[in-house]
């Protein structure tokens, strides 16, 4: 059996399905963050199957939750203290994505002022539909959509 160390400090993302772990730790560019990250990929669960696991060590605000609440409002987000899960944070769709998706349109402002950032707004939360905050194309998110 595999064993990772203990976390003292850190954030611990579970539920991952399995095998998405790599496409989230990119969206997420925790490469860019100067901490340990563990990745545990296929792990057994009792829930899943199979699943994922990123253990990051440092305080939650160096993870963007706009960005993992985007891609898998389902991950289990469990925040460490001394060792010890102090908080299990609940993700849902955010209600507005900065440079996270792109506008489609051919035709909007954001497509051709390449500078001028990308802004989607939660329309419908139960079928998952953004808008372009320029055009109001829509920009449906579903499982088979999701990023990764």
């Amino acid at each position: 059996m595999l064993s990772v160390g203990q976390l003292n400090e850190g954030v611990v993302l579970d539920h991952i399905q399995a095998g998405k772990a790599m496409d989230l730790y990119r969206y997420l560019k925790l490469g860019d963050l100067d901490c340990c990250v563990a990745i545990i990929k296929n792990a057994r669960s009792n829930k899943m199957g199979r699943k994922d696991i990123i253990k990051v060590e440092g305080p939650i605000e160096i993870l963007d939750l706009d960005v993992l609440g985007y891609i898998d409002h389902t991950i289990t987000v469990n925040i460490i203290r001394d060792g010890e899960i102090v908080e299990k944070k609940e993700l849902s769709l955010p209600k507005k994505l900065v440079n996270i998706i792109h506008c489609k349109n051919p035709r909007c402002i954001s497509s051709i002022e390449q500078e001028l950032e990308q802004i989607f707004y939660l329309a419908d939360e139960e079928n998952e539909i953004y808008r372009c905050q320029y055009c109001e194309e829509q920009y449906r998110h579903s499982a088979k959509h999701r990023l990764y």
